[in-house]
C-alpha cells in the first residue's frame, strides 16, 4: 500500500479520510510490533530447572549418568581400613577420591569419634549420607548439627509362619522408624543375608510398616555383597524394590560368593547387574565399599571406582 501524507487529504471527503487514517494507523502499529519483536534466534530460552518445560522440537535432553561422582557414596570404610585413619585422616581422603557422599559404618571403639567424624565430614564439604545401626549420643548428635541421614538398619529374621514373620519384623523396625523420623530420617532395610535379606521379604516389611503403621519414612538399602543369591533374577528382585530403593551398594560378583568381597570389573556377573540397574530407571545413590580390613581403604576405594 502506498503511503501519502495526511496533509494531502484535504480534498477527501469526511468518511473516506477517517477510514485512510485507520488504514495508516494500522501499518504503523504493524511496522513497529515487527521491529520490536525479537528476531527467532533472539527469542529467550527456557530452563528445566526453572520448571518450564521446552517445546517438544527434539529428543528430551539426557538424564545425568546414575554413576557420576557426585552420585556415588563411600560405605564400609571406618572398621575395614588397615591405616586406621583419624576422623580428619578419612574426610581427606574421601575428598583426595573425589567423593562428596559418605555413609557410616562403625564399632564400639568408634563412639567416642561421632562429634569429629561429623564435624571433619563438615570442613571437607562431604555430605554425611547414612549412620550404620543407631545409637543414643549419635541421634542427640544428628539433632545438634541439623543432620538428618538415612539410618541403615539390617534386616531381621524372626521365626513363624509368612505372615507372622512379616508382622514381627514390621513390629520390630517401628521404634527406630518413630525416633528417625524426629528428626527428619529414613530408615533403609538393610539386606543382610537370610530371610530379612531376601527382596520380596523387604518390601512385604516395608509395605506393612507404610500401610499398617502409617510411617512413611521406611525404604531398601540393596548390596551387591549380599545378594550372590539373587544374580540369575536380580532384574525381577530390583523391579520389586525400586519403589522403596535409596541405595545400591556394588560389588563383583562371581557364582556361589567366590570370593564375598570383590573388586569391581574382576567378577562374572556385576557387569550384567549393573546394566540392569542402568536401565530400571533408579536415581538413588551407588555406593562404592571398601569392606577389605586388612587393606588401606583408598586403595581399595579406587580400584573399585576405577573397576
Amino acid at each position: 500500500m502506498s503511503l501519502r501524507p495526511i496533509h494531502n487529504l484535504r480534498g477527501a471527503t469526511h468518511a473516506k479520510r477517517l477510514t485512510f487514517l485507520a488504514k495508516w494507523i494500522s501499518f504503523v502499529l504493524l511496522c513497529f510490533a515487527s521491529c520490536a519483536s525479537p528476531r527467532p534466534e533472539e527469542q529467550p530460552q527456557t530452563d528445566a530447572s526453572e520448571g518450564t518445560e521446552k517445546e517438544a522440537t527434539s529428543d528430551a535432553a539426557p538424564q545425568p549418568s546414575l554413576f557420576r561422582r557426585e552420585n556415588l557414596v563411600a560405605w564400609a570404610v571406618v572398621p575395614f581400613d588397615a591405616k586406621n585413619r583419624t576422623p580428619s585422616q578419612r574426610a581427606a581422603m574421601l575428598k583426595r577420591l573425589g567423593f562428596t557422599k559418605f555413609a557410616y559404618d562403625w564399632r564400639e571403639s568408634h563412639v567416642p569419634d561421632f562429634e569429629d567424624e561429623i564435624q571433619a565430614l563438615k570442613n571437607a564439604g562431604i555430605r554425611y549420607l547414612a549412620f550404620w545401626n543407631t545409637h543414643d549420643s549419635i541421634l542427640k548428635l544428628f539433632t545438634q548439627y541439623q543432620l538428618s541421614p538415612q539410618i541403615w538398619w539390617y534386616s531381621q529374621s524372626p521365626s513363624g509362619s509368612q505372615q507372622q514373620r512379616i508382622e514381627q519384623a514390621a513390629k520390630d523396625l517401628v521404634p527406630i522408624v518413630k525416633a528417625a523420623g524426629e528428626i527428619g530420617s529414613t530408615v533403609g532395610l538393610y539386606n543382610h543375608l537370610d530371610w530379612g535379606g531376601e527382596p520380596e521379604n523387604m518390601v512385604a516389611v516395608v509395605r506393612r510398616v507404610r500401610e499398617y503403621y502409617k510411617l512413611s519414612n521406611i525404604g531398601i538399602v540393596y548390596n551387591f555383597h549380599h545378594g550372590h543369591g539373587h544374580i540369575q533374577d536380580f532384574a525381577s528382585a530390583l523391579a520389586l524394590m525400586k519403589p522403596y530403593l535409596l541405595c545400591v551398594n556394588l560389588n563383583g560378583m562371581n557364582d556361589n560368593a567366590e570370593p564375598k568381597i570383590l573388586t569391581l570389573g574382576k567378577g562374572k556377573h556385576e557387569r550384567t547387574m549393573i546394566q540392569q540397574l542402568r536401565e530400571s530407571g533408579f536415581r538413588g545413590s551407588i555406593g562404592i565399599i571398601a569392606h577389605q580390613e586388612t587393606r588401606d581403604a583408598e586403595v581399595v576405594l579406587r580400584e573399585n571406582l576405577e573397576g
